[in-house]
């Protein structure tokens, strides 16, 4: 790596990224637009508690790739359910409707990708179903709303 990419390296803790809970669960963006200039996408985690999720959504513009790295986890893909376990992963098409449901009896961590960004953040994220939690408040991942 030359020197002038490894200043433009960045470092970033999840747990130091305020967690998004409008859509349930709480959803940690630490690689984005907003915290380190990223062009192509955004990289964080979601956390379900047993019995929570992640309202039904889907994204205009942008794959998602999914994969657990501990607890069950269900992804419900345009009415078909997706059974996925550690060290097991989804990629959700552009456009496909999806859910996240943690049915089991420990917490779910999975990491997740979104890529291409799309051309407004506001255009990015299509809710399907009411917010869980509207009342939070909104957080940006990719320039300004």
């Amino acid at each position: 790596m030359s020197q002038a990419n490894r200043a433009t390296v960045e470092k970033v803790r999840l747990s130091d990224v305020p967690p998004n809970r409008r859509r349930g669960g709480e959803i940690r963006v630490g690689l984005s637009p907003n915290t380190v200039g990223s062009v192509s996408g955004f990289m964080g985690s979601v956390t379900l508690e047993p019995g929570d999720y992640v309202s039904e959504h889907y994204h205009p513009y942008s794959e998602e790739f999914l994969y657990v790295v501990r607890g069950q986890l269900v992804v419900t893909v345009d009415g078909v359910d997706v059974d996925l376990a550690p060290d097991e992963a989804i990629m959700v098409p552009i456009g496909a409707r999806h859910r996240l449901v943690n049915h089991g009896s420990e917490p779910v961590l999975a990491v997740l990708h979104l890529s291409p960004l799309a051309p407004e953040p506001r255009l990015g994220h299509v809710d399907t179903e009411p917010l869980p939690n509207a009342d939070e408040p909104t957080l940006r991942v990719a320039g300004s709303d």
